[in-house]
């Protein structure tokens, strides 16, 4: 197992009175509001129908333009030291990635670290298809790499990168639907597959479907389809009567055995958590009171609220579960440093996509939760001391780093530290969720999908991953 991987499994306690005061930046790092001297990395997932992820795009800055470069001392250093570090397989969690790059990036010999396998190389919009870029392509073509163009908007000139995509993205929130429809007819005879980009609302992931699109990139799925108001489901009710127990310390595990057992779902989902490796019990624990014993009050704690998100999100995109699990690593992670009940903290960054779990606006799914003040104005976005690591956060995992940074000035937040406990965060929460992440792998032999504009096109019948064994952890 990656050495990070093993350290950032070690579970997190609160501080004691006497927390600890925010650590000091490591040599080579920049303070607090100094320029930057370190490099980003975020990753934005690209789902297909059904919400299961089909690959990342891995999001990067060392300089001023978020793209591979191919310079040695700034781009192309940022994706040869993190793929070195953790693998380019444990940041995108075994998905391809798509990576942005430059003409110099494609000419030059730098990428050809990455593997083929796992690597789409995503053409900038700004890129021309000169005769020497275009031959590089070729020879990268050849050894296995896959293309994407970025931004597109047909021009009879991109055609030699046409022929040699394997995928197209489309920018949904600067095209029109006249552009739309141009550049599909003129895309008839791709066989590849096309991606709606800058998705970042279900009305948008609606409009894209009906256009006939198979792939979707944004933050879409993290949005609650708002549907009329319906009764709480029976065992959803179970989940919130345990959740003010947790607040209990110590906690009364004779009352939360009962709640527990009352629902055997969740009971076989908690049992199933404590006997992962990933805890690294000696004996196989087979009762609530055991694992309770276990494990210890403030492990127990985190994983009771693994188990009833698991629960929560039942039928919802996987995806939505993993991007609260990485906030709720973050969160509790940056509560040591900086004087934050570590416990809320958690709760904060595994709760802050509860609208998407349910499908109800904040205010109406933590109604019946039993939450301090200060944490429910942080849930319903209202900015305070307790809703910076995850405003930063919010920011930052949309690959919007000029605005991270500038909320870490503000708040004095050390960036590179910042930086740091997300990538953490993000390879503990594929870690804990890894067996379930068994979508096929993307294909761009697929023909192209059915769209209003294309009525005789075939359309591509993608797996469904809405079946519980793949896409939730039970």
């Amino acid at each position: 197992m990656n050495y990070f991987v093993e350290r950032l499994l070690q579970p997190l306690y609160p501080p004691g009175p006497g927390a600890p005061a925010p650590a000091a930046p490591a040599s080579g790092t920049s303070a607090p509001g100094a320029p930057a001297a370190f490099r980003y990395l975020a990753r934005e997932p690209i789902l297909d129908r059904f919400g299961c992820v089909q690959a990342y795009e891995l999001l990067f800055r060392d300089g001023p333009v978020s793209a591979f470069s191919g310079d040695g001392n700034l781009d192309t250093d940022t994706m040869i030291d993190n793929a070195v570090l953790f693998g380019l397989n444990n940041l995108t969690n075994g998905s391809p990635g798509f990576i942005n790059c430059t003409a110099e990036t494609l000419i030059g010999d730098a990428v050809r670290v990455l593997p083929p396998a796992l690597t789409v190389l995503e053409i900038l919009e700004d890129v021309l298809p000169t005769p020497t870029v275009v031959d590089a392509c070729r020879r990268l073509k050849a050894e296995g790499y896959r293309f994407a163009l970025d931004d597109f908007i047909y021009r009879p000139d991109l055609e030699p990168f046409v022929q040699l995509a394997d995928f197209i993205k489309i920018d949904y929130l600067n095209t029109s639907v006249t552009q739309r429809r141009e550049t599909l007819a003129a895309l008839r005879p791709f066989k590849g597959l096309l991606i709606a980009e800058k998705v970042e609302t279900q009305a948008v992931y609606a409009q894209a479907r009906e256009e006939g699109f198979r792939l979707f990139q944004g933050y879409y799925f993290c949005r609650p389809l708002l549907i009329q108001k319906h009764r709480v489901p029976a065992n959803r009710a179970v989940h919130f009567r345990l959740l003010p127990m947790l607040q209990n310390d110590p906690l009364d595990f004779i009352a939360i055995d009962e709640v527990v057992k009352s629902e055997p779902a969740l009971t076989y989902r908690l049992l199933r958590y404590v006997n992962s490796p990933l805890y690294g019990l000696r004996e196989r624990v087979t009762s609530i009171r055991a694992a309770l014993i276990a494990v210890g009050d403030d492990l127990f704690r985190r994983i009771v609220l693994l188990a009833v998100a698991t629960e929560l999100n039942r039928g919802s995109s996987n995806e939505i579960l993993r991007v609260a699990l990485v906030r709720a690593r973050f969160c509790e992670s940056m509560a040591i440093l900086y004087n934050l009940h570590c416990t809320e903290q958690y709760l904060l960054g595994l709760f802050s996509l509860l609208p998407a779990m349910l499908q109800k606006p904040m205010d109406e799914a933590i109604s019946v939760l039993p939450l301090r003040d200060p944490l429910r104005d942080a849930l319903l976005g209202e900015p305070n001391d307790l809703r910076r690591p995850l405003e930063w956060l919010e920011t930052y995992e949309r690959g919007d780093f000029q605005i991270s940074d500038a909320l870490a000035r503000l708040h004095q937040m050390d960036p590179a530290l910042l930086c740091e406990r997300f990538t953490e965060a993000a390879l503990w929460a594929d870690q804990l969720l890894s067996p379930c992440d068994s979508a096929p792998p993307l294909r761009s032999q697929q023909l192209h999908p059915a769209s209003p504009f294309a009525a005789s096109a075939p359309a591509i019948h993608a797996p469904d991953c809405r079946n519980e064994n793949k896409c939730h952890p039970a």
